[in-house]
């Protein structure tokens, strides 16, 4: 396993990233779900390395990162990225973000588009609307006050199928454990950005290859989200995974892996 190195943004912050070197000019940034690490995407490495070299990042307050004070943005997750880029000398890259990551890789579209090759939207949404700050704020008070396993029955309804839950494969248990050991505080202000986060302004604007997944049972960010992206983001194709839910990069990596190949040949 490559081992993770840090870069240094532009308020200070360390950002913890793992440079995978792979085959050919390619150059792909993979950017988590919320309350994730940038072993995610662990799983789709092998695929994706055939084709492009891959960074994966810790999202600032996640994993290695810095656990910074909030509030946050999900702009500033985007300068994140852009100062990773910086730090790895890597002019341009395509982004490929997983539900929170989606949100980020949009937001980054819309601050860095020349830096941008292409895009992966997995299971995204561009906003949850003005009503759902609230639903945000009591997930994230809910972990304040019962601790991260409290959250986990929801979770697991939400994040993969009854039987890939059943099942429980390793890519899922890590999935638990790196969800038990976020810092709840922390976790807050995560869902505070994301309540308050809206990219739609963006859609319109984008005109590299850009891949739009969702699993089609998914209920966090449904296939209408999914949607709503594809129709607004000019030439975007849309994918959607039968029977499967948000963690779409957990239940069936090799597929998403074979539509951001797509993205990567088209950059």
């Amino acid at each position: 396993m490559t081992e993770k190195s840090f870069a240094t943004v532009r308020d200070g912050a360390q950002i913890a990233y793992r440079l995978h070197e792979g085959a050919g000019p390619a150059r792909l940034v993979l950017i988590h779900a919320l309350a994730m690490e940038g072993g995610f995407w662990d799983a789709m490495l092998p695929a994706l390395l055939a084709h492009a070299s891959v960074i994966t990042i810790d999202c600032r307050g996640h994993g290695a990162s810095t656990k910074s004070p909030g509030p946050y943005t999900v702009e500033q997750f985007a300068d994140d990225v852009a100062d990773v880029l910086d730090h790895v000398s890597w002019p341009e890259a395509v982004l490929a973000g997983a539900s929170m990551g989606g949100c980020i890789s949009l937001a980054f579209a819309g601050r860095h588009a020349a830096r941008l090759a292409g895009l992966g939207l997995v299971d995204t949404t561009a906003g949850y609307g003005a009503a759902a700050v609230g639903a945000w704020e009591e997930r994230g008070q809910k972990a304040v006050a019962g601790g991260m396993a409290s959250l986990l029955d929801f979770q697991l309804s939400r994040w993969v199928s009854a039987d890939f839950a059943a099942a429980m494969p390793p890519s899922l248990q890590q999935a638990i454990a790196t969800f038990t050991a976020n810092q709840p505080e922390t976790f807050l202000e995560v869902c505070r950005m994301l309540g308050r986060a809206d990219c739609n302004a963006v859609l319109a604007g984008i005109s590299v290859p850009t891949c739009v997944i969702v699993g089609e049972e998914d209920y966090a960010t449904p296939v209408a989200a999914a949607q709503n992206l594809a129709t607004n983001i000019k030439g975007a194709s849309l994918h959607i995974i039968p029977k499967v839910r948000h963690f779409t990069v957990l239940e069936c990596p090799d597929l998403v892996a074979e539509k951001l190949i797509h993205v990567l040949a088209a950059s």
